[in-house]
């Protein structure tokens, strides 16, 4: 606006946040736009990611893939061990491995630990979980009791295992002390026994495991839900089926995976307790015994780096297959970045 005084023309400029049209309104400032330093905020995330994941990162590349890496490579020559391998004998190695009945048994074996360990520990455990889940006297001692084979080292539950099983030991004296002599067999030679026993030990040994997963699964489910089904007049064991069994179930899928895995991996208890040659004869060997067996104890450690390869395949395809099929429901819940 402008003000005539004299001969002077005044000029104004209306004050920021006030109209021109001196009505009063007020005006927002338009904001002053800031440049950003996107690459010094870049590098710094970067640095960040770097600092935190870098040394898991050089562990993980150290001790898994590069001696997964140095296992292939061996597995491509006849070497005994020391010095640098220089008998190249391609892919035969791997040929053998599956021309060979005795890894073929091996891999049956794991196969039916595989299996038996899933039909065995996991009904097992969820009935023992819904049991220490209940109110009871000495719940914390069960639950201790249970969870301590576990913890204690495969070695000691070898040895002690295989003093109890043998033909002298205390299981068989003690059905011929109960009157039932007619059951004592040899628990460890007998090929139709053998790897029924391995299958308690085994359940034995890792049951509590499973027990403490699914009692922290039943933790997570809302006790409000089993008080609207009960007024709904529903049973116990309706209750179980319709609520508990679903939202268990990526705690049994976990478990499962877990199991898959170890099964296939099984060395320790049957090397201690049937050893390199009797768990063959027993029927008792898997993919771990075979490959140390030929491999070190024979000293051709090119032949027992390619059956590690080929047990690390195996273990990885089914990982993967079983990560495709089964938990992809519940890593699709999880990953929920980029989800509307």
């Amino acid at each position: 606006m402008s003000d005539t005084l004299g001969d002077k023309t005044l000029t104004t400029t209306p004050p920021e946040g006030r109209s021109a049209g001196g009505d009063g309104a007020s005006v927002a400032p338009s904001p002053v736009p800031r440049k950003r330093r996107a690459g010094g905020a870049d590098w710094t995330k970067r640095l960040e990611i770097a600092l935190l994941a870098g040394p898991a990162i050089v562990m993980f590349l150290a001790f898994v893939i590069f001696p997964v890496v140095m296992a292939a490579y061996y597995g491509f020559f006849k070497w005994k061990g020391f010095g640098p391998p220089t008998e190249f004998v391609g892919l035969d190695n791997y040929l053998i491995i599956f021309k060979d009945s005795a890894f073929q048994d091996a891999l049956m074996h794991n196969g039916f630990i595989v299996v038996m360990s899933l039909v065995l520990q996991g009904p097992a455990a969820i009935a023992l979980a819904l049991l220490l889940n209940q109110r009871m006297r000495g719940r914390s001692l069960v639950r201790v009791l249970i969870f301590v084979p576990y913890v204690i080292s495969e070695v000691i539950v070898g040895t002690g295992w295989a003093l109890m099983l043998q033909t002298t030991g205390a299981v068989n004296d003690f059905l011929e002390k109960v009157g039932l002599p007619d059951w004592t067999v040899d628990w460890l030679s007998d090929p139709d026994v053998a790897i029924w026993s391995l299958m308690i030990i085994i359940s034995w040994k890792y049951i509590g495991f499973a027990v403490i997963l699914f009692l922290a699964g039943l933790q997570s489910i809302p006790e409000e839900l089993y008080e609207a089904a009960a007024i709904d007049g529903a049973s116990y064991w309706q209750m179980q089926r319709s609520i508990t069994l679903p939202l268990l179930g990526p705690t049994i899928r976990i478990w499962a995976f877990l199991s898959i895995i170890g099964s296939l991996q099984l060395f320790d208890l049957v090397y201690i307790i049937w050893g390199q040659y009797v768990a063959t004869t027993a029927g008792t060997s898997t993919m771990a015994t075979y490959m140390v067996g030929e491999g070190r104890n024979a000293g051709n450690y090119g032949y027992g780096n390619a059956v590690a390869v080929v047990l690390f395949v195996i273990s990885l395809v089914i990982a993967l297959i079983y990560q495709r099929f089964v938990l992809r429901r519940d890593t699709a819940g999880a990953l929920t970045e980029g989800k509307k």
